[in-house]
């Protein structure tokens, strides 16, 4: 009983140690734990790890290891292609803007200067065939043909106009003007020259249609109701206004002039200056290929009529030096920064706005097509206008005025006297119209070579667009209109959406009732919204869209005049 007892007894304290070494154990353990993690107020994780641990975390927190990973990590952009393929596509587009905008430009000048020659060469030969049909057709006694055909009747009406014009130009003292212009300071000269230039295209646009006022009333068929207040007073009207361009654009001459006369050259810079500030005007905004368009003929019709007072300044100059040749030396190099610094304004100007605008870089052999066309067609036995006066709608270019000035300037300073100088000035004439048959030539073949390849041959013969159409279509246009609006607003004040958005399809009932989650794209910006988007109606339960303003469609490249409004401005 006594082993028993005590075997028992010992069996017991054995029990008491293992447990108690089991508690220590326990205790350690726990304590350790406690040492080893750290545990962050933040709530957002609790770190626990064994030695091991420690040393990766400390080797992770090394500058040597953070630097060694700034040196070797990569990245992969074929990830996305289609972005950088976008990129690269827009800078070879902007490579190739001076190429085909020069192209443009090279042929868009060689149009306004076969129209230009036109005035000094054709219409000269034209007015006397039509004077002499004037004068043999009642003499032979042909009483039932027309005295003058409708062309002939417009010729004449230029040539009348220029006479009377140049007579009343001999009476403007150029030397007055320039002495005039000289006195006054830099700054008011510059916004003058600003003044001008918005005063040119003024005239150009009223200009035109009164020209064309009065070329159809002179030709009107007399059997048509009468509505309009005559011929004379057209034609008065048609003088006025060509006088006074002229002048206009002798006032522009004689600020250039001024400019390049100047000592210090501070008035060229700054009107070299302005022609930076059209890149700001005209970069950061919203161009569609109709705008454009408008402004590549505004670019054409600018650098030509540029050339032209370039050349009125240099006679003027050579003139005030008897004409010697070393003082045109002299001349070049500021000639040469204002054509320069023109080319180089619209290079910049095209290539941001078409890569602003997504517009493609072919867009300008559209543009060149679209002029070719107007050239072929004034050849065509239907044609309705003469070439000379298309350009002028097309470009805002009228040469009347430009021309007018500068046969006053050429007869002021260049003096004729003797029979050697009637006959130099009789070759000079030949040469002029051996130029512009073969400037002609040219012209027409690249045309038709261009208007072949944009398969624009059937246009040709299709009728010109008359009024009557246009006002029917118009017409039908705003009925529709009045039609349409008063149930879109009644549908709004009904339940504040559009009646498209009322009772739409089952499918987007679906799609919209899920909740998307917009992307975001590190190539998306805040921005404006478009003209086409403030009046859209976004239903809120749908997330569909209304368009409270019926659109209207565009219109082709062969409607757009320079003074034709584009979206809702001309450029």
């Amino acid at each position: 009983m006594a082993d028993s007892l005590s075997s028992s007894l010992g069996e017991e304290k054995e029990k008491d140690k293992d447990d108690r070494e089991r508690s220590r154990r326990n205790a350690r353990t726990d304590t350790n734990k406690v040492d080893d993690g750290t545990t962050e107020t933040l709530g957002f994780k609790t770190k626990i790890g064994d030695s091991k641990a420690k040393k990766r975390n400390l080797s992770d927190l090394s500058l040597l290891r953070f630097i060694t990973t700034e040196l070797t990590r990569g990245y992969f952009l074929e990830h996305n292609e289609a972005k950088y393929t976008e990129r690269r596509e827009k800078v070879y587009t902007c490579l190739r803007i001076p190429k085909e905008l020069e192209k443009l430009m090279t042929f868009g000048f060689f149009l306004c200067l076969d129209a230009f020659l036109y005035v000094f060469t054709l219409l000269p030969l034209r007015v006397i065939l039509a004077l002499l049909r004037l004068v043999t057709v009642p003499c032979c006694g042909l009483s039932g043909s027309r005295l003058l055909q409708p062309a002939q009747v417009c010729d004449v009406l230029k040539g009348f106009i220029m006479v009377l014009c140049y007579s009343m130009m001999s009476y403007v003292d150029y030397a007055m003007m320039y002495h005039l212009i000289r006195g006054q300071s830099v700054i008011k000269l510059y916004i003058i020259y600003n003044m001008l230039e918005v005063a040119d295209r003024l005239f150009s646009s009223f200009g035109q249609d009164i020209l064309d006022a009065l070329y159809w009333t002179a030709t009107e068929p007399k059997e048509k109701k009468r509505a309009h207040i005559g011929v004379i007073p057209h034609f008065f009207m048609a003088v006025l206004y060509v006088f006074l361009h002229a002048i206009l654009i002798m006032v522009q001459a004689t600020t250039l002039n001024v400019a390049f006369n100047s000592h210090n050259k501070s008035l060229l810079t700054i009107m070299m200056s302005n022609n930076f500030v059209e890149i700001k005007g005209s970069v950061f905004k919203k161009f569609e290929k109709n705008n454009l368009f408008q402004m590549s003929n505004s670019d054409i019709k600018e650098r030509f009529t540029n050339y032209i007072l370039l050349l009125i300044v240099c006679l003027r100059n050579m003139e005030q030096f008897s004409w010697n040749p070393d003082h045109l030396w002299v001349l070049f190099p500021d000639v040469v920064m204002v054509i320069a610094s023109e080319v180089a304004v619209d290079v910049v100007k095209h290539a941001f706005i078409t890569k602003f605008n997504d517009i493609s870089a072919d867009v300008y052999g559209e543009y060149r097509a679209s002029l070719a066309f107007d050239l072929v067609s004034s050849r065509q036995k239907n044609a309705y206008t003469d070439y000379s006066d298309s350009v002028s709608r097309r470009m805002g270019f009228i040469p009347l005025p430009l021309a007018l000035l500068l046969i006053r300037v050429v007869t002021s300073s260049v003096k004729i006297q003797g029979s050697l100088s009637f006959m130099c000035v009789l070759l000079f004439y030949l040469g002029m119209i051996t130029l512009k048959v073969l400037n002609s030539i040219v012209l027409l073949g690249t045309s038709c070579v261009f208007v072949k390849e944009a398969n624009m041959e059937e246009k040709l013969s299709d009728p010109p667009p008359s009024a009557a159409s246009s006002r029917a279509n118009s017409r039908a246009h705003r009925i529709k209109l009045i039609h349409t609006l008063p149930q879109q607003e009644a549908a709004v004040d009904r339940g504040g959406i559009t009646l498209s958005s009322v009772s739409p399809p089952l499918s987007n009932m679906a799609n919209s009732s899920t909740p998307t989650i917009p992307k975001s794209d590190s190539d998306t910006f805040l921005t404006t919204p478009d003209e086409d988007d403030e009046n859209k109606i976004i239903n809120t339960d749908t997330g569909l869209e209304g368009d409270m303003r019926p659109k209207t469609p565009k219109k082709d490249l062969l409607e757009i005049d320079r003074f034709t409004i584009c979206g809702n401005r001309i450029d």
